[in-house]
């Protein structure tokens, strides 16, 4: 009788956690959504014929809050099973490479989504500057904040992705990437990860990162 009456207990304070969960996300979400809108000069909202979403578009959901890096120590490192591992400066990544820029739309599961004029490189140069072992199977991308996530390098190369620095024109601001965020088309949110720091190229296909580890699809493709 006792042990039925722990269990009891057990269930109704999970079932509690779980609903002051869902209710602290839904607020999160709502103030998020209806906070005032940051505006940033020079943005370009129409390119091509197409209509852009605003940069206040896109949510700030990051699981350390917004990363303030110093462009000035920052380097980007290019590592794992290539043949030379890589270390740039901001301004090496972006002035030793061809830039460019697409217009892709970004898919949260949260239900919200953004279209956005994207300026960066190919994640393709900088992988070929490294020069990937043919027993490479995949790209893990790190964060400042400790955040990763893998894509294969198939879907890298043939889908031309870039690492963005800028938004419909603007130069990345800290709340929103600075200095690179990574732009998967086709794929949900959390694998547009942020504050990237480093590209790790492996063999660890089922290499699971921040949230698919926490139960959300290692594919992710929206549809």
């Amino acid at each position: 009788m006792e042990t039925l009456k722990q269990y009891k207990k057990t269930i109704i304070i999970a079932t509690v956690l779980i609903a002051a969960t869902v209710i602290i996300a839904s607020i999160v979400t709502y103030y998020g959504q209806n906070m005032p809108k940051q505006l940033y000069p020079g943005e370009v909202r129409e390119y091509q014929g197409q209509n852009l979403s605003a940069i206040s578009d896109v949510y700030q959901n990051a699981i350390g809050g917004t990363q303030n890096i110093d462009p000035a120590t920052y380097h980007l490192t290019i590592a794992g099973l290539v043949n030379a591992t890589l270390d740039y400066t901001y301004d090496e990544a972006i002035n030793n490479h061809q830039t460019y820029q697409k217009v892709v739309t970004i898919y949260c599961v949260e239900g919200w989504h953004a279209k956005i004029l994207w300026g960066g490189i190919l994640v393709k140069d900088l992988l070929q500057d490294a020069g990937v072992q043919s027993n490479a199977t995949v790209a893990i991308f790190h964060a400042s904040d400790g955040y990763t996530t893998a894509l294969p390098l198939d879907y890298l190369l043939s889908k031309n992705i870039l690492l963005a620095y800028r938004m419909n024109g603007v130069t990345l601001t800290p709340n929103i990437g600075f200095p690179f965020m990574l732009v998967s088309e086709s794929k949900y949110g959390y694998k547009w990860i942020k504050w990237v720091t480093e590209i790790e190229v492996s063999n660890k296909t089922n290499y699971l990162g921040y949230w698919e580890s926490h139960g959300f699809s290692n594919d992710a493709t929206v549809g």
